[in-house]
């Protein structure tokens, strides 16, 4: 008996899949359009790079109007307020990174303002309770780095609870409740050379634009299975008729 195939929808399952299908395709619109803008952003670093540094004062910024640009900064280390920011590995091996504010005078020599800077890598001591020792250089230095804003990726449950010199994460607010000194609202990642011993290999930020490429291929992948089922599904073999 010869047999043909006809597609049966039904309404129920026809709007669930239609539902799907438009939910799917939304989430994977939206996830190419955060590829675009991190995209965006990754082709804004690259300019910002090849600008000229910022000098930074006494003067307050905008962390807007710093961030992921390459500033100069000229002062003293204040190695009192240092904090060791722990966990850090590089190459294998245990260590902190090391955060010390830089005082800026005013030319007059009056009001001073300070900002954090990220000097750099060290290896933790096998005395775990025992912080390594810095070198710091004692008069004025000049440095050259990256402005960054830490702390957008965790939160800080309680900024004013800092003890001590190591600290698991660092946020600017957790900073100033512990060090009431005014601060820049950047903390530079130092690139320029001083003898102090300290390793400084910073990574480009990964701003991840693949995974939301991936991301949105998986979801038109289900839309696409989505599809597929319910035709299969809907799709009847009926005997002909003589």
């Amino acid at each position: 008996m010869p047999f043909r195939y006809r597609f049966q929808p039904r309404l129920v399952t026809t709007l669930a899949a239609a539902a799907g299908i438009a939910l799917t395709l939304a989430l994977s619109g939206w996830q190419l359009n955060r590829a675009h803008e991190k995209e965006g952003r990754a082709a804004r670093l690259d300019a910002l790079a090849k600008d000229p540094p910022v000098a930074l004062s006494v003067a307050e910024t905008r962390a807007v109007d710093l961030e992921w640009r390459r500033v100069t900064a000229r002062g003293r280390f204040e190695p009192r307020h240092a904090v060791f920011v722990d966990n850090r590995i590089r190459r294998g091996v245990a260590g902190y990174h090391v955060i010390m504010p830089l005082e800026m005078r005013s030319i007059n020599g009056g009001a001073s303002r300070y900002v954090l800077v990220n000097r750099g890598w060290i290896a933790a001591n096998p005395e775990r309770s025992v912080l390594p020792n810095v070198k710091t250089p004692a008069g004025t230095v000049e440095i050259t780095g990256l402005a960054t804003v830490p702390g957008t990726r965790f939160l800080e449950l309680a900024p004013q609870a800092a003890e001590g010199a190591v600290w698991q994460n660092l946020t600017l607010e957790r900073y100033r409740h512990a060090v009431r000194i005014p601060l820049q609202p950047v903390v530079i990642q130092q690139e320029s050379l001083l003898d102090d011993g300290l390793a400084r290999e910073w990574e480009r930020p990964d701003l991840g634009f693949d995974k939301h490429y991936g991301y949105a291929f998986q979801w038109l992948a289900l839309a696409l299975t989505i599809l597929v089922f319910y035709i299969v599904t809907h799709v009847r073999r009926v005997a002909e008729k003589a």
